[in-house]
């Protein structure tokens, strides 16, 4: 008992971690600036059970994923990072491009699965950590990961729907500032992964 407590705090501690709600319920509100109420929620639940769902495939299937489509770690890591950094420069710029546009586009599909869902939510980090947590362990395990992950869906998605409270308290320009720290932060993080997917290619090499 007392190493399944041990296994979920050192679960939770590193999905906590990798997704860090509060960070990205400032990319949420640049992602969803101008948008109404009743469209950030739906944003918002759909991106949290996207993830959830990507999430619990790469736990329950990963390895087989991986192995079908000869994908490796080292080059899903370049690409998310790819994308992260893509998308941070164009908040850093304030660009209203194809990715973040709400006006003219399905926001089911280019919201709310991409970018949010995957890789802000359940990018190539959240996916590697998930996939580490369940190798090689019993079944109860296996169950305590989708079960934790599950909860931090949950506070991801309570983090976002008190975006507009937290907006109200702390002004737009506030916000917008955030919004390009955060971008310049996020194009960091993205090319971060592109370098460990390197390194980790030419170790393997080695």
């Amino acid at each position: 008992m007392d190493n399944l407590i041990t296994f979920s705090i050192t679960v939770f501690t590193g999905f906590f971690a990798i997704t860090n709600p509060i960070s990205n319920m400032t990319v949420f509100v640049s992602l969803t600036q101008g948008a109404d109420k009743k469209t950030k929620n739906d944003i918002n639940k759909r991106a949290n059970f996207i993830a959830f769902i990507i999430v619990t495939v790469f736990v329950l299937l990963g390895k087989f994923i991986f192995e079908l489509f000869n994908i490796s770690i080292p080059a899903f890591k370049i690409t998310g990072g790819i994308l992260i950094f893509f998308i941070g420069f164009e908040m850093l710029q304030s660009k209203q491009s194809n990715v973040k546009s709400i006006k003219n586009v399905n926001i089911d599909e280019n919201i709310a699965v991409s970018p949010l869902a995957i890789p802000i939510l359940a990018g190539p980090g959240t996916i590697v950590t998930a996939m580490n947590f369940v190798s090689k362990v019993q079944p109860i395990h296996i169950v305590l990961v989708i079960a934790i992950f599950a909860f931090m869906s949950i506070i991801t998605y309570l983090t976002f729907r008190a975006s507009d409270l937290i907006v109200r308290l702390v002004g737009n320009n506030v916000i917008s500032v955030i919004g390009k720290i955060m971008g310049l932060i996020i194009a960091i993080i993205g090319t971060g992964m592109i370098i460990q997917g390197i390194k980790i290619s030419f170790n393997l090499m080695s």
